[in-house]
C-alpha cells in the first residue's frame, strides 16, 4: 500500500554514516536486528467479518537503523522538560542520556532548565552538562532533575537563536500538546534557516490523551496513586453512617485516569468525566441517584475528573494557563459544596470527606511498568534521532514503537468514547446509571 505523505516522517538528509551499534541484518540469526524505514505499523487493526480492514494512519515502525545521519562525535544533544510535573521524567531522561552515551559515544549532552524559559536570555538560566554519573540514579525520584515551567515555547525565534548558540544538533523536548506543538514551530523554523537539527519529541501527560497513542508515559503510575486515595476515600465512607468519599482526579479534557481508576480501585460507586455530562437535579440527576445511593448502602464513593461538570458552574471558562491550556474552577470543590446541601435539606446526616490527590500523584517516582516504558521511549527517541530524523514524536501504537510527525500527533486530543467498551465497564463497575440525564 502507498503511505500517505502526511504520515511520513521529515529527515534531515541522506543517512550516509554506519552506524557504530553493530547490529545483525540477517532474520532468524537469534541477534538483535536493525529496523528499517519501509515497515509501518496500522492504528486501526480490527477486521470485519467480511475481511475487510479499515482504514486509519499507519505510523513509521521505531528502532535503530543501519545508517546514521550524525556523526556521533560531532552531536551536541540537549533534553528539556516542560509542562506539569509527571511520574517518569526522570527515566526519561535517564534513558536518553545513557542511550546517547552508551550506544553512540555521543559526549556531549545538555540539559536545559526549566522548560523553554532555559533558552531565553531573559531568564539567564544555566544549562546542566549530562553524563551516566548525573542520571544513574534519578529515577528514584519523582519529578524532573531539569526543571520544568509552562510557557515560554511560543518565542521560537529566540528558542532557534539559542539552539545555535548552544551549537546543538539535536533535541529532545519531553512534555504534553503545548510542548509538542512548541517542538513543531521550532522544527519549522530551524527548515526555514536551513539548520540540520533534530527535534524529537517524546510525548508527556498524565491524562493519557495524546491522539492515537496506547498510553503516555507515567499513566499506569498515576492510576495506581489515584486508586491508593479511592481506596482510603473507601475506607473513610464505609466507617460512618452516611458517610461520601469525593476524590478529584486529574482529567481536564479527558477521563482517563478517572475511568481507570475506577476499574482498579472497585469501590467507586459513581465516576464523573467531562465527556459524559450529567444533571445534578431532577429524577435522573446526579444528586437524585446519590440520595438513593445512600439510602440503600449508607456510604458512597464518588470519583470526579477535573474536567467534568463543566456546564454547571458559571465560572467554568477561568482563563488560560500559560501552556495555552483551559483553566477550569474547581469542581470537585462545587460538588462537595452541593452534595451537602442537599442533603441538609432532606435532613439527612452526611459524613462527607474530600481528597484532591493531585500533586501526590503528579511528583510520584514511575512505577516498574512507567520506568520499563520510560527506558524504550528514551531508547527509541535516541535512534530516530541519530538517524536524522525530525518533527516527530515516538510513542507506542498496538504494542510497537513507532515515529509519529508532530502535526498528526497534536492535531486533536483522545478522549473517553461513551459508546465504547472502557466506558461500559466503568459503569458497569460502578453500577451508576448509563444515563444521569432527565429525559434519557
Amino acid at each position: 500500500m502507498a503511505i500517505p505523505k502526511e504520515y511520513r516522517v521529515r529527515s534531515l538528509g541522506e543517512t550516509r554514516i554506519t552506524s557504530p551499534l553493530a547490529l545483525s541484518r540477517t532474520v532468524g540469526d537469534a541477534l538483535a536486528d536493525y529496523e528499517e524505514d519501509k515497515y509501518f505499523v496500522r492504528h486501526e487493526v480490527e477486521v470485519e467479518a467480511d475481511g475487510l480492514m479499515a482504514d486509519g494512519p499507519v505510523f513509521e515502525r521505531a528502532g535503530p537503523r543501519r545508517m546514521i545521519y550524525f556523526n556521533p562525535s560531532h552531536v551536541h544533544a540537549g533534553i528539556v522538560t516542560c509542562g506539569g510535573l509527571c511520574p517518569g521524567l526522570n527515566d526519561v531522561i535517564r534513558a536518553t542520556v545513557r542511550g546517547l552515551w552508551y550506544r553512540y559515544g555521543v559526549r556531549r549532552i545538555t540539559g536545559i532548565r526549566y522548560g523553554y524559559r532555559g533558552f531565553l536570555p531573559d531568564w539567564n538560566l544555566d544549562v546542566l552538562p549530562l553524563g551516566p554519573e548525573i542520571v544513574d540514579e534519578i529515577h528514584k525520584a519523582g519529578g524532573t532533575i531539569l526543571g520544568s515551567s509552562r510557557g515560554g515555547g511560543e518565542r521560537t525565534g529566540e528558542i532557534v537563536d539559542a539552539i545555535e548558540r548552544l551549537n546543538l544538533t539535536m533535541l529532545f523536548t519531553i512534555g504534553g500538546d503545548g510542548t509538542q506543538k512548541g517542538a513543531l514551530a521550532i522544527a519549522d523554523e530551524i527548515e526555514r534557516r536551513h539548520l540540520k537539527v533534530s527535534i524529537i519529541g517524546i510525548p508527556k501527560t498524565i491524562d493519557n490523551d495524546l491522539l492515537w497513542l496506547d498510553r503516555s508515559f507515567g499513566f499506569e503510575t498515576a492510576v495506581a496513586r489515584a486508586a491508593d486515595a479511592v481506596s482510603c476515600a473507601h475506607a473513610e465512607a464505609d466507617s460512618y453512617m452516611n458517610g461520601i468519599g469525593l476524590v478529584k482526579l486529574m482529567g481536564r479534557d479527558s477521563g482517563f485516569i478517572a475511568v481507570h481508576t475506577a476499574l482498579a480501585a472497585h469501590a467507586a460507586n459513581f465516576v464523573l468525566i467531562p465527556e459524559v455530562p450529567f444533571d445534578l437535579e431532577g429524577a435522573a440527576g446526579f444528586l437524585t441517584r446519590l440520595e438513593e445511593r445512600i439510602a440503600a448502602r449508607h456510604h458512597a464513593v464518588i470519583i470526579v475528573a477535573e474536567g467534568a461538570g463543566m456546564e454547571h458552574l458559571a465560572s467554568a471558562n477561568a482563563g488560560m494557563d500559560a501552556s495555552g491550556n483551559k483553566l477550569h474552577a474547581d469542581i470537585g470543590l462545587y460538588l462537595k459544596e452541593r452534595i451537602e446541601a442537599r442533603f441538609r435539606e432532606i435532613g439527612v446526616e452526611i459524613a462527607l470527606k474530600y481528597i484532591d490527590p493531585s500533586y501526590m500523584v503528579r511528583s510520584a517516582p514511575a512505577s516498574p511498568v512507567d520506568s520499563v516504558y520510560c527506558e524504550r521511549l528514551g531508547g527509541n527517541a535516541v535512534h530516530a534521532a541519530m538517524t536524522g530524523k525530525t518533527a516527530m514524536i515516538v510513542g507506542m501504537v498496538n504494542g510497537k514503537f513507532v515515529h509519529i510527525p508532530i502535526d498528526v500527533a497534536t492535531k486533536s486530543r483522545s478522549k473517553v468514547d461513551p459508546e465504547d467498551s472502557l466506558w461500559r465497564d466503568a459503569v458497569e463497575s460502578t453500577h451508576q446509571p448509563f444515563s444521569m440525564r432527565n429525559g434519557n
